[in-house]
């Protein structure tokens, strides 16, 4: 397949704009903070930024410098490298789909509590008001907290999911062409808001309390090895990485781009953004005495306990229901780059493999996905998420980054990565030992302790069919162990799909890796 036509990005501002909205996203505004909670503040802190450094930032360069040499998705460049990795990719693009299915439902609830922010004012001084089972969200999407009550549809989410979708679509439809103008406003308005809660945070009397146990580390938490799984899980999730997106936006750069710096800018600035958003937590609940009650789960922040924060915030309920819309709208801005970004990773991929169009690749894996996500709009809906988001991050997104580390680090030659990811650098490289003992050792090794302490709790907590989460066998098994195998199958089932177009003349992609000096 020839590469001369491929899209590409209008400027380098427009790759790093677009790669930090991929990255800074959902979780950087409340499973960070929430974590950060949970492990002893400024430990949490200094751990993340240590796996950031050893782990993430490595990984980052790797699957940008393979995108843009290859010039193609994840499935195309790892089949580049090596006939056999091939399925690997795959499994990141399946894995990447289901995760968007349940993505947009998040983004759509977020929609849907900015467009009712009004309600905020009425309920001035009352955070009871916002329980989890008396809230305005949870009143809302009417969860019945289990598996069962597909039968009822929260119509509001289902507006807001349909207008949910209509933006992703429009956001990327002519791929790097539409989402570089379109990062250059929705990267820095989320900023801007978080900005004006931190202000507003700060002011507040007893946010010295918050920003003290949100920086001042508690250094016995270290001693814990949740701390340390936590920040490397954040880290590989908030960086967007073994998701098939850096790899697709990498292969839209130009051969002069600067993978070295670009990738540093990335991930500080994803870094500084989550520890903004854990200012704007951590000092709000402490002004509004509710600091205890912060929780590691990212829906429970968002939906139920910082509302409970801003019903205390002032006096005023107008101001309040303000800074509810702020919130939310900021949500917004850090929901649609993640969202758009994920599809976009698995349209390059299935539009490079079959060498179809990009935008009706793209319009129709939306259609397939939003048609899919239907189902999280029911009463089962928040359940269903809760079981499928737990499987697909605790698990299928963890085998994939092994996988990829022992694809580039052991059946290939990660130096030859490194050379890409210098190439054209003039100031900062990426020293050889930090890189290739990070993608053949560290990475492989601490994801794969990590995999197995995963399932060492599930099967410890929720017994051979590893229900820890409280939910029964059957759903466990469905929304779990049959999605994570389907995705892990998907490589072998397109090799099926190939092999009978094949049949008919069509020739898959045979391009392999071709060092400059080679070449």
């Amino acid at each position: 397949m020839s590469n001369e036509k491929r899209d590409s990005w209008g400027s380098r501002s427009q790759f790093i704009l677009a790669s930090i909205g991929s990255a800074v996203g959902l979780g950087n505004a409340w499973r960070f903070p929430g974590l950060a909670a949970k492990h002893g503040g400024g430990a949490f802190l200094l751990v993340y930024l240590m796996a950031m450094l050893i782990l993430g930032i490595p990984f980052l360069m790797m699957e940008i410098s393979i995108g843009r040499k290859m010039r193609r998705g994840v499935p195309g460049a790892l089949r580049a490298i090596n006939k056999k990795t091939e399925p690997i990719g795959w499994f990141a693009v399946s894995n990447a789909f289901v995760i968007s299915v349940y993505y947009a439902v998040v983004f759509a609830w977020v929609i849907m509590m900015a467009l009712v922010s009004y309600k905020f004012a009425e309920l001035t001084g009352n955070p009871d008001a916002m329980s989890s089972a008396s809230g305005i969200w949870a009143t809302l999407i009417k969860t019945t907290g289990t598996t069962s009550g597909y039968t009822t549809i929260s119509l509001p989410v289902l507006g807001c999911l349909v207008f949910a979708w209509v933006l992703i679509y429009s956001c990327i439809r002519n791929g790097p062409n539409t989402v570089g103008k379109v990062v250059t406003y929705t990267v820095f308005l989320p900023i801007f808001c978080l900005l004006i809660l931190a202000i507003k945070g700060i002011i507040m009397p007893g946010a010295m309390e918050g920003l003290q146990k949100f920086f001042v580390p508690d250094f016995s938490s270290l001693s814990s090895a949740d701390i340390w799984i936590d920040a490397i899980g954040q880290v590989f999730y908030s960086l967007s990485i073994m998701m098939a997106i850096m790899v697709a936006y990498g292969s839209f750069l130009n051969k002069d781009s600067n993978i070295a710096k670009d990738a540093m800018i990335i991930a500080f600035s994803d870094f500084a953004i989550s520890v903004l958003a854990g200012i704007v937590l951590f000092t709000t609940m402490s002004g509004t005495g509710q600091l205890e009650n912060m929780t590691a789960s990212g829906i429970g922040t968002a939906f139920i306990v910082y509302p409970q924060s801003i019903v205390l915030l002032t006096n005023s309920g107008v101001a309040n229901a303000v800074f509810a819309f702020v919130f939310y709208f900021c949500l917004c801005t850090l929901a649609i780059d993640s969202a758009f970004s994920i599809i976009e990773g698995v349209s390059t991929a299935i539009a490079d493999a079959f060498r179809l169009s990009h935008k009706k690749t793209t319009l129709a894996v939306c259609i397939v996905a939003s048609v899919l996500s239907l189902w999280f709009t029911t009463g089962a809906g928040l359940a269903w998420l809760d079981i499928v988001d737990n499987w697909c991050n605790a698990y299928s997104l963890i085998l994939v980054g092994i996988l990829e580390a022992i694809a580039i680090g052991w059946l290939f030659d990660p130096k030859k990565v490194l050379k890409e990811v210098n190439r054209n650098t003039t100031g900062f490289r990426m020293p050889e030992w930090w890189f290739v003992i990070s993608i053949r050792f560290l990475a492989p090794l601490t994801l794969t302790g990590f995999f197995i302490w995963n399932l060492v709790a599930l099967f410890k907590n929720g017994g051979i069919y590893g229900a820890s989460d409280g939910y029964s066998l059957s759903a466990n098994i469905i929304g779990g162990w049959l999605i994570l195998a389907l995705c892990f199958f998907s490589g072998f089932i397109v090799k099926l799909i190939e092999k009978n177009l094949e049949k008919k003349g069509f020739k898959p992609d045979e391009d392999e890796w071709i060092d400059e000096a080679e070449s």
